[in-house]
């Protein structure tokens, strides 16, 4: 990037680490499991075993909705886990090498994950549609037992999470959604393994199967899509540019801008750049910390760096003339 004596580059510099983050300071004075770290892994470790429950019994059984909601469970553990890693990565500093640390890796995980998710998804709809037809017998009563057992695991894990207003941390809230969601498909196996018992209506087992199907394939896509369009660097996820453009055109002291850009890292760090060509009625340096401080402020984006760029040599005349008349 071309310097000029007017230029100057203004950045916001990252944030201090939140007061829940990893320091020793933090960590000697409060139990691991009271820190958003110590709560996602509670949870990861009770929906992991409840996912082994249900594999177990599906195949103990015979129950595709227990296979379909272990498959459920599987999804959300990997969502638990990358937000695992995101607690952790994200207080790692950055290395010479990769200049904005390792936070990809968490999107690029993300997008394998719901690759996979989506191909499970299908094999659990193929798979229900041949029980359809040919209904296998199913142990209501076991089925009703092991799905009733995931449910007050998923209870737990939620109310794991639910400690320390996880609102206020981005990771415990999403992954306190997913621990719900898990509880809904556990209570869909029980309706199944409950009309099975009730009324011997065995196709009830593909019938929540298909649901809880659904629901992984639905959020398989939302997790490609999302992960796909900040690998392609896309404009962060509610951000108009012409909007951007506007608020930077309308920053005092700038006369044009160029090559503005806007794009994610990770979840919870969108970048924006700029080159703005001074009008010369500030300096440089202030109309930069000007237009990044007011892309902050509309747009609430942290990272914002601005190129200033001198005024056109017959612009910088024109200006003096101007101020040159009494």
């Amino acid at each position: 990037m071309t310097s000029t004596p007017d230029s100057a580059s203004a950045t916001k510099p990252s944030p201090p680490p939140p007061a829940d983050g990893h320091s020793s300071h933090v960590h000697s004075h409060v139990h691991a499991a009271e820190t958003p770290e110590g709560r996602i892994l509670a949870a990861l470790v009770l929906t992991v075993a409840c996912m082994v429950i249900e594999v177990l019994g599906g195949w103990w059984t015979g129950s595709l909705a227990l296979l379909s909601d272990a498959g459920h469970l599987l999804a959300d553990a990997g969502a638990l886990a990358l937000a695992l890693v995101a607690q952790r990565v994200a207080s790692q500093p950055r290395t010479e090498l990769r200049t904005y640390g390792f936070r990809r890796a968490e999107t690029l995980a993300a997008f394998l994950n719901g690759i996979t998710l989506g191909v499970t998804a299908v094999w659990i709809i193929v798979e229900a549609v041949e029980r359809w037809e040919k209904p296998p017998a199913i142990d209501g009563r076991t089925l009703v037992v092991i799905a009733g057992l995931g449910l007050v695991v998923n209870v737990a894990a939620a109310w794991v999470l639910s400690r320390g207003q996880p609102a206020h941390n981005a990771n415990t809230h999403a992954a306190l959604a997913h621990v719900i969601s898990d509880a809904a498909g556990s209570a869909a196996a029980i309706v199944a393994g409950v009309a099975i018992l009730v009324f011997g209506w065995q196709r009830a087992d593909p019938v929540v199967s298909v649901l809880l199907a659904a629901l992984i394939l639905w959020s398989a896509w939302r997790l490609v899509a999302r992960t796909a369009a900040v690998l392609m660097e896309s404009t962060p996820a509610g951000l108009q540019m012409a909007d951007l453009e506007r608020t930077i055109r309308g920053t005092p002291g700038v006369a044009e801008l160029h090559d503005l850009h806007a794009w994610t890292i990770s979840d919870g760090f969108d970048l924006v750049t700029v080159h703005v060509v001074l009008d010369g009625t500030q300096h440089g340096t202030d109309v930069a910390h000007l237009v990044a401080a007011r892309v902050r402020e509309a747009h609430h984006i942290r990272h914002v760096t601005v190129q200033p760029e001198a005024p056109p040599a017959t612009a910088s005349i024109q200006i003096r003339k101007h101020r040159a008349k009494p």
